[in-house]
């Protein structure tokens, strides 16, 4: 039996450079810079998944922990009612989302005879699953709507850690309530913060179960669907092991920069 050479470079060449697209869902890189070419390419649509669903899951979640760190009646029920999306499964989530959305059976659209009120202000088509941009907004909410309540409990435990007196003295000082968040409560909980952001940045970088469940990994790409569909439909090894390490290596880039960031938040704290 003959032994093949080494290939080097050769596998992640073809992938970027769109020679093994063919054999995934959709391209790697983006092949042109249109709208259409963007949303169908699986890096633009991870970190535009990422990006927007971490910016709102943090801000938020730190709504949700702010709330949650007073003291009032019925926090109990209220932190409940906030953890409760966050338990259910991701696969049930995925179908709760994709009848929602799915013509004739979904209330929040329509037909093209009878659109629905998202459809007649033009956020939606009357196929919203099978258009990659809707979709992706989609399955961005889907994902706000879960994991919001990860960020907040993060967030949460910063924020009681922080010692109670500083706001008794701040209070005395005559502090008004924004500059106690400004000067007090927002440099103190950074370090939870970033950490926060950090674990969900790293978690949706790896999307996948959400799409699959919702529109699909032809109708939303991610990197990982590249990984998952490249080893189930076609069993290239060598294209999903190159996927798999250019994924790695865009989230550690990411890591790079939170890490930069968190080093650089401590050492303003200390």
């Amino acid at each position: 039996a003959s032994v093949g050479g080494f290939v080097a470079v050769e596998n992640y060449a073809a992938v970027l450079t769109g020679e093994r697209t063919a054999l995934l869902p959709a391209p790697f890189l983006p092949e042109a810079l249109t709208m259409r070419a963007l949303f169908n390419s699986a890096l633009t649509v991870t970190i535009l998944f990422t990006v927007i669903s971490v910016f709102f899951e943090t801000l938020i979640g730190f709504v949700q922990a702010l709330v949650l760190d007073q003291d009032f009646r019925g926090r109990r029920w209220v932190r409940v009612a906030i953890i409760l999306p966050w338990a259910i499964p991701i696969v049930v989530q995925g179908m709760i989302f994709f009848l929602m959305f799915q013509p004739n059976i979904g209330f929040l659209v329509g037909t093209s005879d009878n659109p629905a009120i998202l459809n007649q202000l033009g956020l939606l088509t009357t196929t919203p699953l099978a258009n990659a941009q809707d979709a992706t907004m989609i399955v961005i909410v889907g994902d706000i709507w879960k994991t919001t309540a990860f960020m907040a409990l993060l967030i949460l435990a910063g924020m009681q850690a922080i010692d109670r007196g500083l706001y008794d003295v701040a209070k005395v000082s005559g502090a008004s309530p924004w500059q106690r968040f400004r000067y007090i409560t927002l440099p103190l909980v950074a370090p939870a913060l970033l950490v926060a952001m950090l674990f969900r940045t790293m978690d949706a970088m790896r999307i996948y179960g959400l799409i699959d469940a919702t529109a699909g990994c032809e109708t939303v790409p991610s990197l990982t669907c590249l990984v998952i569909i490249a080893l189930q439909n076609s069993r290239r090894w060598a294209t999903a092991s190159a996927v798999a390490f250019l994924t790695a290596v865009v989230i550690s880039g990411f890591v790079l920069v939170y890490l930069l960031a968190l080093r650089n938040s401590e050492g303003g704290v200390a």
